[in-house]
């Protein structure tokens, strides 16, 4: 690809390499279906290619094509990223069916009966995906915009609503067009309300894919009064983009700074509004910043009663992400291991005794959090915004990054920690509260310590590991370690749910 840019600092080797690759897109979109045609995905795939070419992709665009077609029109473009080791962007536009948990793109000759005409006639969506890990190439962006409703008789009590929740592969940004198990739109014009954004969205100068595609959750849902809300799982290492900027530089420590200050100032203007227009602007302008997730669980929370009344409406399953996870009279007891201090063990009982939308409180503890689950206060100070453990739609390939800042009770405001996580399992585990499914969650931070707690360009880095309850939303099980800069651990400890009780909800 010709690069008219000057790049001045790339932010890692990865991401420069990635915008010289070359980049290949397959692209199909299936509208006229002998059982339930549908108006836009033909329109959807050909301005999606058109924009493809537009960002420098060499594309192939296949239109109403049967199994056949389709099953080598994938073998083909797998095969030329593993030859090539190529940027790949795969879009599908058209029917999707979920069964036994497993997502299948439907050809436009397929005939749908019964449950095995699925397995038969239907793409397998892994097959693709295993293709992909196959092939090996540094980066791939598989967009589904499948997921609307099962039109096919029969099928429809055999059948879950719209897609399953899959796994993005290593390297790959998975998209759906509405969340696991709901339905999408297929649009009142020229194309549908996800593919409508998706378009607008990529011309945006300067924006990382992954900020493109939070927007586009952010316009669908906003247009769609929460009734449809886009999905991704991503397990991206590099940054890319659709249009790059001309120049990529590394931020310093005072321009991370300096940013998330700045994130920071706008979130304490609008966080307590009862206005979910000032969170979705807010969230226009972070899309993956640092304070992101919180802002997304309170428009959740104001943005309930539209998604449980649209749920009612037309059968859509809304998400819980807005719900509250704690009310007065819950208690959990952890038990913590000193890893330090030869295994000493101690006990603490955390037993809610104040309860509203944005605070809880613990008996006989400074021990302050929202219902989100994010730590405001403790003995140690009070933290600005709170530290964000369990984001609200938490799932696999989930990915997410937060900052704080300390005031300690003596008043000294301390530096900058930021945290890094995502979801890389879900798993049976065992604590002494019982036998759960969790997800598991590692997290890697960096504290920029400053003022009178120590020298100003001395470092903390610390490694969490943790299991949190999906149906809970609780920490089961933690690990966390603490090194100084000079890899020194200060802090090692487990610490597992030894018992609970939940008030009535």
């Amino acid at each position: 690809m010709p690069i008219p840019y000057a790049w001045v600092w790339a932010q890692s080797e990865g991401a420069l390499k990635l915008l010289k690759l070359p980049k290949l897109a397959l692209v199909l979109g299936n509208s006229k279906y002998k059982e339930a045609p549908l108006r836009n995905p033909a329109n959807d795939a050909s301005a999606i290619a058109e924009a493809l070419k537009a960002s420098g992709f060499d594309v192939t665009l296949r239109m109403d094509t049967g199994k056949a077609d389709m099953m080598a029109a994938v073998q083909v473009y797998v095969q030329t990223l593993a030859a090539k080791k190529c940027v790949g962007l795969f879009y599908y536009a058209g029917h999707g069916i979920q069964l036994a948990w497993r997502n299948y793109m439907v050809p436009v000759d397929a005939s749908l009966g019964s449950t095995e005409d699925v397995q038969t006639q239907g793409v397998d969506v892994g097959d693709l995906l295993r293709g992909l890990t196959k092939a090996a190439n540094p980066m791939n962006v598989i967009i589904l915009d499948a997921c609307r409703d099962n039109p096919f008789g029969s099928l429809k009590s055999a059948t879950q609503r719209g897609l399953a929740q899959m796994d993005a592969p290593p390297n790959t940004l998975l998209a759906f067009a509405t969340a696991p198990g709901n339905v999408a739109s297929d649009g009142d014009g020229a194309n549908g309300l996800y593919t409508e954004n998706l378009l607008r969205q990529m011309t945006v100068p300067d924006a990382k894919i992954e900020d493109v595609f939070k927007r586009v959750r952010l316009d669908v849902r906003k247009r769609s009064n929460g009734a449809q809300i886009p999905w991704e799982s991503t397990s991206l290492e590099e940054d890319f983009w659709f249009q790059p900027p001309k120049e990529l530089k590394r931020l310093s420590d005072e321009q991370k700074a300096a940013e998330f200050e700045e994130e920071l100032a706008g979130w304490e203007r609008i966080k307590d509004s009862p206005n979910a227009d000032d969170f979705y602007a807010y969230l226009q302008k972070y899309p993956t910043g640092l304070i992101a997730e919180q802002a997304q669980f309170r428009l959740d929370q104001l943005q309930k009663p539209k998604v449980e009344a649209a749920a009612g409406a037309n059968g859509i399953k809304p998400l819980a992400s807005g719900t509250n996870r704690y009310v007065v009279g819950d208690k959990y007891v952890y038990e913590e291991v000193d890893r330090l201090k030869s295994g000493a063990v101690s006990r603490r009982t955390l037993r809610v005794i104040f309860a509203s939308n944005d605070r809880v409180e613990f008996a006989g503890s400074k021990l302050v959090m929202d219902q989100m689950g994010n730590l405001l206060q403790n003995q140690f100070g009070i933290k600005k915004p709170g530290i964000l453990k369990a984001p609200a739609d938490i799932a696999l390939g989930k990915r997410w990054r937060t900052a704080f800042t300390n005031t300690r009770p003596d008043g000294v405001v301390g530096g900058e920690t930021y945290w890094d996580y995502r979801v890389v399992a879900l798993e049976e585990i065992r604590v002494p509260a019982g036998s759960f499914r969790a997800f598991k969650v590692e997290g890697d931070g960096a504290d920029r310590l400053r003022g009178a707690q120590t020298l100003p360009d001395e470092r903390l880095a610390s490694r969490d590991s943790f299991w949190i309850d999906p149906l809970m939303m609780i920490e089961l099980r933690g690990e966390l370690e603490i090194r100084d800069k000079n890899g020194k651990i200060k802090y090692h400890a487990l610490r597992e749910l030894v018992s609970y009780e939940r008030a009535p909800r």
